[in-house]
């Protein structure tokens, strides 16, 4: 179908804004979240760490299913996979209105995470099909920049829904929009999109993806507990049993030579996994570190948090437009050391620290990641063949998730291993503290291995 948006440009436009609604609309969920943890955890009587895995579970979910998820999209249609993520993102927001425990609400997460699986691994996909003549970064840029815009929003709006409607319409409210964005899609994304010859989806190597992730990274969570340790080693063994599988199949998940080979895709996933690593607990921590410490309300903790989204979704698209005609490398290193800047100045707060001070590093962090993400992203897809778009837009997809996970995960060991499992009191405030600032220093060590990752690619205008 790219003949057909070459001879209609506009209809390209159409079709991009379709796929950035529900772009924008997950996110805005996920970030939402974070600012309601405390009335979720007062009203449902939570402990810290069944707290720490509300944002938790739902990566779970979507790591889980992000690679199968693309190669049934490679098989069957992207188009139509877009879709079923997008209505099961509605039916699993709408469980909300009848939860009254911390497990359902968990239970929810995760099948929200499995529903995100399939819309960000072939929304990026998508895009990339439909501009595959040209503007590729610039339409890159604007799908990162409905992402950062739905974190933008979530705080704030997160924040005064948490206020005015009750914590619940966190999940509920988004729902009639996404139903919208399904209508459009509809409307405006014209054909379907999926590999040419034969296709099948490797059953075994699913499954065997989805174990070793879940046993991983549930056993690291509860370290240093011996059953969590061997839940631990058993998702190591089946991480290489996966490897090893995928290594014989006949029509693998991941072609691990190919993707070997690929230094420009391979060193892009790795820069994004440690990027995402740093940012994904931001919101978590500072949302607890405003509301607990700081005593701020939810909406104002949310309007802060605003301004690191709010500058990442201004420098995205103009990023991806400098990755079109500049080198994407440069311009995505110079986003993870000053990403890095901003973790460093996060390591000298306390229950003292001004706002204006909290406001600079989280400009800092905004700046940084606009300038990264989207020439990452840009570099990695322009490397793939176009049969492989899917399972390229879902590891992509994949490493942001994974690094969101492993770091989330790390929290959730932070928080089992210095708090425990009670509920935030004052006189637990110096310890919450202390989390927060382990966690921030370890995202500043992610962001240099990032940048290293990020600068070792390669040149790929030369290429």
């Amino acid at each position: 179908m790219s003949d057909y948006y070459t001879q209609n440009p506009a209809a390209r436009w159409l079709a991009l804004a379709s796929i950035c609604i529900a772009t924008f609309l997950v996110p805005l969920s996920m970030s939402a979240i974070n600012i309601a943890l405390p009335a979720i955890a007062d009203e449902l009587q939570a402990d810290a760490v069944l707290l720490s895995w509300v944002p938790t579970s739902n990566l779970l979910g979507s790591m889980m299913l992000m690679l199968p998820a693309a190669r049934v999209a490679d098989i069957i249609g992207r188009k139509k996979v877009y879709i079923v993520g997008v209505l099961m993102f509605c039916v699993t927001s709408l469980m909300v209105i009848w939860i009254e425990t911390i497990e359902w609400l968990l239970v929810s997460r995760f099948l929200q995470g499995l529903a995100s699986a399939m819309v960000f691994g072939t929304g990026m996909a998508i895009v990339t099909s439909v501009f595959a003549n040209g503007k590729r970064g610039t339409a890159l840029g604007l799908t990162a920049t409905s992402v950062y815009l739905g974190l933008t929003c979530g705080p704030m709006i997160g924040g005064w829904l948490t206020e005015v409607l009750g914590w619940r319409s966190v999940f509920w409210a988004p729902v009639p929009f996404a139903l919208i964005s399904v209508l459009l899609v509809v409307m405006n994304v014209k054909g379907e999109y999926k590999a040419e010859g034969k296709q099948k989806l490797d059953w075994v190597g699913s499954g065997l993806f989805a174990l070793w992730i879940s046993a991983f990274f549930f056993g690291l969570s509860g370290l240093p507990d011996p059953s969590y340790f061997i839940c631990l080693l058993a998702g190591v063994a089946l991480f290489f049993l996966f490897l090893r599988q995928q290594g014989s199949a006949e029509y693998p998940l991941v072609r691990l030579k190919v993707l070997a080979n690929n230094k420009v895709f391979s060193r892009s996933m790795i820069s994004s996994v440690f990027m995402y690593g740093a940012h994904y607990p931001v919101l978590f921590l500072m949302s607890l570190y405003l509301q607990y410490l700081k005593g701020m309300s939810p909406s104002e903790s949310g309007q802060l948090i605003l301004l690191q989204a709010l500058v990442m979704a201004c420098l995205a698209p103009f990023a991806g437009r400098l990755s079109d005609q500049f080198e994407p490398r440069i311009i995505a290193t110079t986003g993870c050391l000053i990403y890095g800047s901003g973790f460093a100045m996060l390591l000298w707060i306390d229950a003292s620290s001004s706002q204006a001070y909290i406001a600079a590093a989280l400009l800092a962090l905004g700046m940084g990641f606009g300038l990264f993400s989207t020439p990452n992203n840009n570099a990695a897809m322009g490397s793939v063949p176009p049969d492989r778009l899917s399972i390229g837009s879902a590891l992509m997809n994949l490493s942001r998730t994974m690094g969101n996970m492993f770091s989330m995960t790390l929290v959730v060991l932070l928080v089992n291993l210095v708090m425990g499992e009670a509920e935030i009191t004052p006189e637990q405030y110096p310890d919450l503290l202390r989390v927060i600032k382990v966690a921030f220093a370890l995202a500043l060590a992610y962001t240099l291995v990032a940048a290293y990752a990020s600068y070792s690619r390669g040149n790929v205008r030369s290429a």
